[in-house]
C-alpha cells in the first residue's frame, strides 16, 4: 500500500519538478545574457527576480517589430554585411543564421511535420521530423527522390540522427508536432489518440508521403 502511494505521489511531482526546472533553466539562461550594467541591480539599486528575463524578451520583440519595417530591414542588411567582412564571425554567423531561418520560418517545412520510418533495421518503426530535401551534391549522388528527417532520441528529443531516407518509405502522421514529441519523450507510453478516420500502415515499399 505504501508503494502505490509512493509511486502515485512521484506521479504527481515529477512532472511539476521537471517543468519548474525547464523554465528556471530557461530564465537563468536569458538573464545571463544581460550585462551586468544592463541589470536590476544597476539600474535600480535591488534585485529584482526575473528582470533579466523579462529584459530579453522586451529586446526580441521590439527588434522583431523595429527589423519588420523597411528602415529595419535595410540597417539590418548592413549589419550583416558588416558581420560577413569578418573572416572567423561570418563563417559561424552564416552557418547559425542558415539553420534558423530554416527551422524557424513560418513558411517553412522542418519540423512542420511527423512521419514514420523504419529505423534502426527492417521490421523496426519509429517517429522521425520532416526537415527537407536533400541538396547540392548529395542530391546529385541519390537515386530518385529522397527526404531529410530527424529522429530523435529518448526521453530526450534534442539528441538525435539525421538521415535520408527514399520518398517511398515515409509515411506522413496526421498527429500533431506536439503530440509526436508527447509520445517520444514518455517512451511510449503517452499515445496520441487515433485519427478520425484511421488508415492502414502501408508496406514501406508501397508507402507515399501524403498517401492517406
Amino acid at each position: 500500500m505504501l508503494k502505490k502511494f509512493f509511486i502515485t505521489g512521484l506521479l504527481v511531482w515529477i512532472p511539476l519538478v521537471i517543468t519548474i526546472w525547464v523554465i528556471g533553466l530557461i530564465v537563468n539562461t536569458l538573464s545571463g545574457v544581460v550585462p551586468d550594467f544592463l541589470s536590476s541591480q544597476a539600474l535600480f539599486h535591488r534585485h529584482i527576480p526575473g528582470f533579466g528575463f523579462v529584459l530579453v524578451i522586451a529586446v526580441i520583440l521590439v527588434t522583431g517589430m523595429f527589423t519588420a519595417n523597411f528602415l529595419g530591414r535595410r540597417l539590418f542588411t548592413l549589419w550583416e554585411r558588416l558581420l560577413n567582412q569578418i573572416p572567423l564571425v561570418r563563417s559561424i554567423y552564416s552557418s547559425v543564421k542558415q539553420v534558423s531561418d530554416t527551422v524557424l520560418a513560418p513558411n517553412g517545412r522542418a519540423f512542420r511535420q511527423a512521419v514514420l520510418i523504419e529505423y534502426p533495421r527492417k521490421g523496426s518503426w519509429t517517429i522521425a521530423f520532416l526537415t527537407g530535401e536533400p541538396g547540392g551534391e548529395v542530391a546529385g549522388h541519390l537515386p530518385g527522390e529522397h527526404l531529410s528527417v530527424y529522429v530523435p532520441t529518448t526521453p530526450n528529443p534534442t539528441s538525435g540522427f539525421f538521415l535520408i531516407v527514399p520518398r517511398g518509405e515515409v509515411i506522413e502522421l496526421r498527429m500533431s508536432v506536439d503530440a509526436a514529441l508527447k509520445y517520444i519523450v514518455s517512451m511510449g507510453v503517452v499515445a496520441p489518440p487515433a485519427p478520425i478516420a484511421p488508415v492502414a500502415m502501408p508496406e514501406a515499399s508501397d508507402a507515399h508521403l501524403g498517401a492517406r
